[in-house]
């Protein structure tokens, strides 16, 4: 029963906007032009679908989080609107979180911590946060949620439904990033609600960073963290965007501030990759002395080298027009299906070679509108955006945004272009691009190459050369016979429907014999003329890979 309640409740909050979205479209859902929509209905239909959203609890704030930064699925303005929820939810009665404690430990929360503060510090979806006492040790207890598990997996398996349907009748590349999105989540909210794994991730950053004077993370008792339960030295700092007062009266230095927030956010997406997935304020406390204090280590990335590597080369291939290099790069980033072909993808990558030609020299009012028109790039294209470059991307957003919250002539592009040049060296070293590893992979590469050419010829003259055609293309022929073969049987049953409904009303003179027929004969040839191509087809191919059952697969 709850289940369905919970089912119910979901479809009729989304479904609407699901149609209304299908709407824009086709107007018809499935045939007919898009509806033409103004501005100010896409700004009500955002801030309408952003309230609906909140009030459906925390898997879905945690997802719509995620979109806020997804500029290849949702258009402006929902991604500003969306990008507004805060993880802030009605802090837990006292009680519920004290019969967490007690099940953890197995000892009631006088008996673990020396004094414990039944009043929350700070309450979020998944989890809500305690000042407490050990000993002298002044800590954060942070506890999971009573019931949450239970909320977000059945919230993902109606999710995964929901998906399962829309990639079987609306198969496109905006549907495929959402799926790709939901599922990746559904794995890192796992993790996420597991407080060990948060351990482990400090104790990472902590080992990857201890040279670094101005970049720390809390200190985490080990000896009192269990899975729902995680403690933490309790650190005195200010919310990075509340640093007003401290830049005003000279205590912190602005660009330092930003120098280090911006360097180390670079250093784990290219140099370490180990990207803190959940950028936001409320994360980054600055110290007295200017230290910066990275907190909730629930959501990591792992960025593999080859990934950086193929960053590196995107950035270089931009940098000297190479429109082969790009096209390249972002098919080895997952951020071009398979199936689309390079024709289809190269005005894409004219498009963002253009909009980074005009990005040079630019004042920030501009960079502004150049940000956008890169979004609606990935929006409008076959586009998707690897999990990896979505977290940097919003992290990127972060800076932007702190940045201009203090200094209105802040230019975000121009303040990372420095700052990448502190670390040029360590990221050289790091995706093999230094003079030394690029020679060794350039000689390794130019014997590899040699290699193949020698086999290729020595199987020529012996008349082993064979040429063989991608499965996908074979499928691809199969498909499109088969589809041919359906409209065909389809034209044939019409014809034969209204023929032998014609027949039979010469015999019979039955006029709604006569309408019956001629109205399901015209019911076929819509379904040959007029409906999406990808409806006759199988549509098992387009579930591959969905599961609506375990969210946590």
């Amino acid at each position: 029963m709850r289940r369905l309640n919970r089912s119910i409740r979901v479809f009729v909050a989304l479904v609407p906007f699901v149609i209304a979205f299908l709407r824009d479209r086709r107007r018809f859902i499935l045939i007919g032009r898009g509806a033409r929509r103004s501005p100010r209905h896409h700004q009500r239909r955002a801030e309408r679908l952003t309230r609906r959203i909140a009030q459906l609890g925390p898997t879905f704030i945690k997802l719509a989080q995620i979109f806020s930064s997804r500029a290849d699925i949702f258009p402006e303005p929902y991604l500003t609107e969306i990008g507004t929820l805060q993880d802030q939810v009605p802090p837990q009665d006292a009680e519920a979180i004290l019969g967490v404690i007690l099940e953890e430990y197995g000892r009631p929360v006088d008996e673990v911590f020396d004094d414990f503060s039944r009043e929350p510090l700070a309450a979020a979806s998944l989890g809500q946060v305690h000042r407490a006492r050990l000993g002298d040790e002044e800590v954060v207890v942070k506890v999971l949620r009573p019931g949450v598990e239970e909320v977000v997996a059945l919230d993902l398996d109606i999710s995964f439904r929901v998906l399962f349907w829309l990639n079987l009748l609306f198969p496109n590349h905006h549907v495929r990033a959402l799926t790709a999105v939901v599922r990746e989540f559904s794995h890192k909210v796992r993790q996420e609600m597991d407080f060990r794994r948060e351990a482990e991730n400090i104790h990472h950053v902590q080992e990857t960073y201890r040279d670094l004077e101005r970049i720390r993370t809390p200190r985490v008792f080990d000896s009192h963290t269990r899975r729902r339960v995680l403690v933490m030295e309790y650190c005195r700092g200010t919310k990075i965007d509340r640093l007003q007062e401290a830049f005003d009266e000279g205590r912190l230095s602005f660009r330092d501030t930003m120098r280090t927030v911006t360097g180390v956010y670079l250093r784990m997406m290219m140099v370490d990759g180990f990207l803190h997935a959940d950028p936001h304020p409320g994360n980054l406390l600055v110290e007295d002395d200017g230290t910066v204090v990275l907190l909730d280590w629930g959501m990591v990335v792992e960025v593999p080298r080859w990934t950086r590597e193929t960053i590196l080369n995107v950035a270089l291939a931009v940098a000297r027009e190479d429109l082969d290099g790009i096209i390249n790069g972002m098919y080895q980033l997952g951020m071009i299906s398979p199936e689309v072909s390079r024709g289809e993808i190269r005005e894409a990558a004219i498009e963002i070679m253009r909009i980074v030609d005009r990005a040079q020299g630019t004042g920030r009012e501009r960079v502004q509108e150049l940000v956008q028109e890169m979004f609606d790039t990935f929006y409008t294209w076959p586009l998707i955006l690897p999990q990896e470059l979505v977290y940097f991307f919003r992290a990127a957003v972060l800076l932007e945004g702190i940045g201009f919250r203090y200094d209105e002539a802040f230019n975000g592009l121009h303040f990372i272009r420095d700052v990448v040049a502190d670390f040029r060296s360590d990221i050289l070293r790091t995706t093999g691009r230094e003079p030394s590893a690029l020679a060794r992979n350039v000689i390794d590469e130019a014997q590899t190459t040699l290699r193949s050419i020698r086999d290729l010829v020595g199987r020529a003259e012996r008349e082993e050369l064979r040429v063989r055609v991608h499965p996908r293309d074979i499928q691809q022929q199969e498909r499109f016979l088969h589809l041919q073969a359906r409209r065909i049987l389809l034209s044939i049953f019409a014809t034969a429907t209204a023929v032998i409904s014609s027949i039979l009303f010469i015999s019979i003179r039955s006029w709604w014999l006569l309408a019956g027929g001629l109205i399901a004969s015209l019911f076929l040839f819509v379904l040959v003329f007029f409906l999406p191509t990808h409806l006759l087809e199988n549509p098992l191919r387009h579930a591959r890979g969905i599961r609506p059952g375990d969210p946590h697969r």
